[in-house]
């Protein structure tokens, strides 16, 4: 019986940053599905504004993904997402803040006003939001051009969060077909073993995409 108890659902975006760091270092965990009731009452005393993923590791408790990776580093510093020297830190960190509040944050705008009713939604926002995508894409084309991974040579914390977030953005609004860099670079994470993984076991939850998930990746 493992200490590090994952309060999550595969099908998540952020649930599926945390659950690649456990698999990149090989960690086990339990995950405490949040598909069942008895988990969701454990994660309200946890974490009481009912975000998810919640850690708890031990009598300690440790919300939002990046901080969960953190703490994973903590644990198993053999194999660290953040790296040690201070400057590819400070970039992984800065990528990683990049593909939450540019990639994902917007891709989730889109999502949150197509489930509103009909006569509730705001074209305006979602308009905005598409164009924060647009400019996001191209900003990361540009930067991809000369990197493998996100900070680097490395992967890092920054490729856990832009896996599931360059996917559903995609499916969300497409990234254009031009930005090859930005293409390149989203194979390589579907590629990767850590994600490969999680995306499978977030294959039965498909049909909860709210846009309806593509049949690709």
């Amino acid at each position: 019986m493992t200490d590090l108890v994952l309060y999550s659902h595969p099908f998540s975006s952020y649930c599926q940053k945390a659950i690649v760091a456990f698999y990149e270092k090989d960690l086990p965990f339990e995950q405490r599905m949040l598909e069942d009731q008895g988990a969701m009452v454990e994660l309200a005393a946890l974490w009481p504004f009912g975000q998810f993923p919640v850690l708890k590791d031990g009598d300690r408790r440790f919300a939002e993904a990046s901080i969960i990776i953190e703490r994973l580093d903590q644990i198993a510093p053999a194999t660290p997402l953040i790296p040690a020297d201070p400057a590819l830190a400070l970039e992984t960190r800065f990528m990683d803040r990049v593909f939450d509040n540019h990639v994902q944050s917007n891709q989730q705008r889109i999502i949150y006003n197509a489930l509103r009713p009909e006569a509730d939604r705001d074209p305006i926002a979602e308009a905005e939001a598409r164009a924060k995508l647009e400019t996001a894409y191209a900003w990361l084309d540009d930067v991809m051009a000369d990197r493998t991974w996100a900070a680097g040579e490395v992967f890092t914390l920054a490729d856990c969060g832009a896996a599931p977030g360059l996917l559903y953005a995609h499916w969300t609004h497409a990234i254009p077909e031009n930005h090859i860099h930005l293409w390149a670079y989203r194979r390589r994470l579907l590629a990767r073993p850590s994600y490969a993984r999680a995306l499978d076991e977030a294959r039965p939850y498909r049909n909860y995409f709210p846009l309806g998930a593509p049949d690709q990746d």
